[in-house]
C-alpha cells in the first residue's frame, strides 16, 4: 500500500505545557483496589519549562495530543508549536518486566507553520490538533496530524547508509567537468550514522471553512475522513485537490445554528460506518451506502434528560468532547462534561453504562463557566480488551473504570512522585464533611492542572498521560 470562519461555540484555549516528562506520577484507587497496581516508568522534561510558570515562550510546547501507533512502539505527540514528537519504544526493555514501559526520542520535526488567512483577516494557528497513525506496510512508518485547517501525510523513515563515488559530483555534490572524467566508476553504499528522516508526503488543504476537530482513518486504509464544527468531508490518501462532502449540517442561516459536530470516527472494521457528535450530546451513526450525503443518519443515541436536573448548564455539560469505538466495533464511548458513557449499537434511546468522572464538581458550576473551565475538552480511551476505560479530570487527576468488576479509580499524574518504579497510590476528593489525611478537599483542587489528552497501548498495559509540561507513561506492576 503506498500512502502516499471560524466558530466559537464554547472553544477555550488550553494551557498544557508540552514538556516531555515520561512516567513519573501517582496513582490512586478510590474504591479498595484492584489487584492491578501502577508504576512509574520514567520522565522526560523540557528543562526550561518550569511546572508553575507558563512564559510566553513556553506556549507553544503545550501538549495538544497524544497517540499511540498501532503495534504500541511508537508514542506520538503533537503541540501547540506544529511540532510532532515521536518515542520509540526501548527493545532492552522488552525482556525486562519492570522497564518494558521505557520510550526514548525517536524524531522530531515541525508539522504545520502559523498562517494567515489574507481574505478572512485570520490567524491559523499551527497547533497540532490530532495524530493518526497508519498501519505499517513496510518499514517506514505513516501517520496523519492536522492543525485548524490543513491535514499532512507524513513519512518518517530510517537511513544508515550514503552513496558515494558519483560520476558527475564530487565527494563534496559539486559538479564535476566532464572534461576531467576519463573513467567510469560505480556508486556504492557506505554505511553512516542512523538518521530518522520525516518527510511530508501529502498536504490536504483548502477543504474546511471552519476549524478541524478530528480525523479518522478508515478500515479500507485507502480513505479517511476531517472533521470541522459544521461538516465531514471524506479524502482518498492519494488525492489531494478532491474531497468528498459527506455530512453538511450548516443551516441556510448562521442564526440558526443549534448544534456543532464535535467529534467523529469511522468503524474499525466496516468502512462504510462512521459516528459523529455534537454538542447537543447526541451521537448519529451513519452508512454511506445508504447515500453520498449522509445527512440522515442510519441511528440516533441519546439519552433523555431528567427534568429535575435541568438546569442554566445542562447544555453546555452535556456536550459531547470526544466519541471512540470500541476496539471489537459493538460499542461506542463517549465523554461529556461530567461522564463517560458506554453505548450498545444495538440499542439507541440510552447507554447501557454511565461513569461519574467527577461528580463532585456539579455543585461548582456556576465558577467553573467563570473561568470557562467548563468548556474544557476531555478524551476518553479504551484499553486494549474494551475491559477498562480511562479519561482526565483536574488536579492532574485521571480516571479508570473497570467495565467488568465495576471499580474505579483515581490517579495522580505528579511530578513530586517521579522516581522510576514507584508505586502509584490512590487518592479520593472529599466533597464535604471531615476529610481524611490521604484526602483532597474539593476546595482545594487546582483547575489550571487538567488531564485532557490520554493514551493506551493497543496490547499491552501502558498508559501515556499529558499534563501540563510532562508527558508521563505508566506501567501496571509486574509482581
Amino acid at each position: 500500500m503506498n500512502y502516499p470562519d471560524e466558530i466559537t461555540y464554547g472553544n477555550k484555549e488550553h494551557f498544557r505545557l508540552a514538556s516531555f516528562s515520561l512516567p513519573s506520577s501517582l496513582l490512586h484507587w478510590s474504591k479498595p483496589p484492584p489487584s492491578r497496581t501502577w508504576t512509574v516508568v520514567m520522565t522526560y522534561q523540557q528543562d526550561y519549562l518550569s511546572p508553575c510558570l507558563y512564559p510566553l515562550s513556553a506556549l507553544s510546547d503545550i501538549i495538544s495530543t497524544v497517540e499511540f501507533n498501532h503495534t504500541g512502539e511508537l508514542l506520538a505527540t503533537g503541540d501547540k508549536g506544529g511540532r510532532v514528537v515521536i518515542f520509540q519504544r526501548e527493545q532492552e526493555s522488552k525482556n525486562q518486566v519492570h522497564r518494558r514501559g521505557e520510550y526514548n526520542v525517536y524524531s522530531t520535526f515541525q508539522s504545520h507553520e502559523p498562517e494567515f488567512d489574507y481574505l478572512k483577516s485570520l490567524e491559523i494557528e499551527e497547533k497540532i490538533n490530532k495524530i493518526r497513525w497508519l498501519p505499517q506496510q513496510n518499514a517506514a512508518y505513516f501517520l496523519l496530524s492536522t492543525n485548524d485547517k490543513t491535514v499532512k501525510l507524513w513519512k518518517v523513515s530510517e537511513r544508515d547508509k550514503r552513496p558515494e563515488g558519483y560520476n558527475l559530483k564530487d565527494e563534496e555534490g559539486r559538479l564535476r567537468d566532464p572534461a576531467t572524467i576519463t573513467t567510469l566508476r560505480v556508486p556504492v553504499l557506505r554505511p553512516m550514522d542512523l538518521m530518522v528522516e520525516a518527510t511530508p508526503r501529502r498536504v490536504f488543504a483548502n477543504a474546511h471553512t471552519y476549524h478541524i476537530n478530528s480525523i479518522s482513518v478508515n478500515s479500507d486504509y485507502e480513505t479517511y475522513m476531517s472533521a470541522d464544527d459544521l461538516r465531514i468531508n471524506l479524502w482518498n490518501f492519494e488525492i489531494t485537490n478532491q474531497s468528498f462532502n459527506i455530512v453538511d449540517i450548516k443551516p441556510a442561516n448562521m442564526e440558526e445554528l443549534t448544534e456543532v459536530i464535535t467529534a467523529a470516527e469511522f468503524h474499525p472494521h466496516h468502512c462504510n460506518t462512521f459516528v459523529y457528535s455534537s454538542s447537543k450530546g447526541t451521537i448519529r451513526l451513519c452508512d454511506m451506502r445508504a447515500s453520498a450525503l449522509c445527512d440522515r443518519h442510519t441511528k440516533f443515541f441519546e439519552e433523555p434528560e431528567d427534568p429535575s436536573n435541568r438546569s442554566f448548564f445542562s447544555e453546555i455539560i452535556s456536550s459531547i468532547s470526544d466519541v471512540k469505538f470500541s476496539h471489537s466495533g459493538r460499542y461506542i464511548m463517549t465523554r461529556d462534561y461530567l461522564t463517560v458513557k458506554v453505548w450498545d449499537l444495538n440499542m439507541e434511546n440510552r447507554p447501557i453504562e454511565t461513569y461519574q468522572v467527577h461528580d463532585y464538581l456539579r455543585s461548582k458550576l456556576c465558577s467553573l463557566y467563570e473561568n470557562d473551565c467548563i468548556f474544557d475538552k476531555f478524551e476518553c480511551v479504551w484499553n486494549g480488551s474494551d475491559s477498562v476505560i480511562m479519561t482526565g479530570s483536574y488536579n492532574n487527576f485521571f480516571r479508570m473504570f473497570d467495565r467488568n468488576t465495576k471499580r474505579d479509580v483515581t490517579l495522580e499524574a505528579s511530578r513530586e512522585n517521579s522516581k522510576p518504579r514507584a508505586i502509584l497510590k490512590p487518592r479520593k476528593v472529599c466533597v464535604g464533611g471531615k476529610r481524611r489525611k490521604d484526602e483532597i478537599s474539593v476546595d482545594s483542587l487546582d483547575f489550571s492542572k487538567k488531564i485532557l489528552h490520554t493514551a493506551w497501548h493497543p496490547s499491552e498495559n501502558i498508559i501515556a498521560v499529558a499534563a501540563t509540561n510532562n508527558l508521563y507513561i505508566f506501567q501496571d506492576k509486574v509482581n
